[in-house]
């Protein structure tokens, strides 16, 4: 009766049953090598090492992970899961802008309280992608995991807030991850504040993801010397214009822009027209 509810055959609800074992005794072998894999961390742990700190041999472990970076990374990955699920429950029943910040904050901090070691294992897999490139598959769809978490409690919280986003996911997962690794630092440093300061970092960062409102510039800031191009009368671009001056003459085609000069103090005017310049000026270079 149940193949045919299903639509299964015999050997197709086999394989799917002794698959499902399959799993489920990898998860078991994970959680048990979680403890190890976290205290030593990548570069000081075999399986050998786990299989001597477990009730596992190295043969069985050897046998559902076919090396130590297979087990590390699938450990890591059920951990990272539960937080993205943790974090997707959180936006999806958030009533207010303030409780969610609450509640993001202290469940940020918490696990930074709780699972020190095991944060310190993820950025120890990250780090080691670096020089690894086997790794980093697993390492980059770890870390979008995670943003696509960090992301859905940001939207949610600006869509409670009536305000829109200044950053994108990835920026808000930069700042997020930045802050959360400063924090676990600090932590294993022994520092006693470093989650009480977690806490409230998150509560900020939440709020610096929204908009704020642009600056005003005066007007009276710009420079007077400034003259735009449809002022500019100026045979060079930024001359300012030159006003006119009484007495001074402004400039002919093949003539000067000299001022008059002054006549002397005693002596009739020279020869030519009344009027002309002394004895002497030349009126022009021609």
């Amino acid at each position: 009766m149940g193949s045919l509810i299903t639509g299964e055959s015999p050997r197709e609800r086999i394989a799917r049953r002794q698959l499902d074992k399959f799993t489920e005794r990898r998860d078991h072998l994970a959680a048990a090598a979680l403890a190890t894999l976290a205290e030593r961390g990548y570069a000081n742990t075999s399986l050998r090492d786990i299989a001597q700190h477990s009730e596992f041999s190295h043969g069985v472990l050897h046998y559902y992970f076919a090396d130590k970076f297979e087990l590390i990374a699938y450990c890591v990955r059920q951990y990272k899961a539960s937080r993205v699920q943790r974090f997707e429950s959180m936006a999806t029943t958030a009533a207010t802008p303030s409780g969610l910040a609450l509640e993001f904050g202290a469940a940020m901090a918490g696990s930074l309280r709780e699972q020190a070691t095991m944060h310190r294992l993820w950025y120890d897999l990250r780090n080691q992608a670096l020089f690894e490139p086997t790794f980093r598959p697993e390492v980059r769809e770890i870390d979008s995991f995670l943003k696509a978490a960090t992301w859905a409690v940001a939207t949610r919280f600006a869509e409670l807030s009536q305000a829109p986003l200044t950053v994108t996911a990835d920026q808000a997962y930069a700042l997020v991850d930045g802050l959360f690794q400063q924090g676990l630092r600090d932590y294993l440093a022994g520092d006693d504040d470093a989650a009480a300061r977690l806490e409230q970092s998150m509560r900020w960062v939440l709020a610096a993801f929204l908009s704020l409102p642009a600056p005003v510039v005066s007007r009276a800031r710009v420079s007077r010397a400034r003259v735009s191009r449809a002022d500019a009368g100026a045979p060079r671009r930024g001359w300012p214009r030159r006003r006119r001056r009484s007495g001074v003459p402004s400039r002919r085609p093949g003539g000067s822009c000299r001022a008059p000069l002054a006549a002397g103090p005693a002596g009739p005017p020279g020869p030519g027209r009344p009027g002309s310049r002394t004895a002497g000026t030349p009126t022009s270079r021609g």
